[in-house]
């Protein structure tokens, strides 16, 4: 069963990026470059990854849910600072 969820992990990432890649062929609004792609695959994979050895490592219920929870509110964060900027730091895009 683990080794399902990573595979499941890997696969939801892959089609999270294809959106873009998608979205990139029938509009010029969506204007990606590689490292974006990269960017974008790291911060998915690594939440993932993270919830995944939360998940494995934690027993309490509520704690695993409270901890996977600040882990996606987390990439929100960091997501919306690179694509916006909200918090006009020196990583926004």
């Amino acid at each position: 069963m683990q080794n399902k969820r990573l595979i499941i992990i890997l696969l939801v990432v892959a089609l999270l990026l294809l959106l873009p890649l998608i979205a990139m062929q029938f509009t010029d609004e969506v204007n990606w470059t590689l490292f974006d792609f990269i960017v974008a695959g790291v911060l998915l994979l690594g939440t993932g990854l993270m919830c995944e050895f939360v998940m494995r490592k934690v027993n309490k219920i509520k704690l695993r849910i409270a901890i996977c929870v600040a882990l996606l509110a987390m990439l929100l964060l960091i997501w919306a600072e690179l694509a916006a900027g909200i918090f006009e730091t020196l990583l926004n895009g």
